[in-house]
């Protein structure tokens, strides 16, 4: 059997990015941030501003923005923040103010 047997559907690109997110997810959920585009992803996976990730997370823009750009490394309470919102994205938006919940329609 050979490569040319195997019958893998080529990944389209929309189904990379995915995949790449959830690698980038699963990693921040185990602790290991590798670069401060670690950090921007799982913001943008919660769907927040800077200030609104800041804000949920109970740190200064300021401080956000130097682990985004690389200046600074995140520390072991600031890893575990991080963790916690890999893993709860709908918590960090809650906390950040917003509902993720429909309304409910009350009679």
């Amino acid at each position: 059997m050979n490569d040319d047997d195997l019958e893998i559907p080529e990944l389209t690109e929309r189904d990379f990015k995915h995949m790449i997110r959830a690698t980038t997810r699963r990693r921040i959920m185990e602790g290991r941030i590798e670069s401060g585009k670690d950090i921007v992803a799982l913001r943008r996976f919660t769907k927040l501003s800077q200030k609104e990730f800041a804000r949920a997370l109970e740190i200064s823009v300021h401080t956000l923005r130097n682990w985004e750009q690389g200046r600074r490394q995140p520390d072991g309470p600031a890893i575990a923040l991080l963790k916690i919102a890999a893993r709860h994205p709908n918590i960090v938006r809650r906390a950040a103010g917003h509902d993720p919940s429909p309304e409910r329609a009350t009679s």
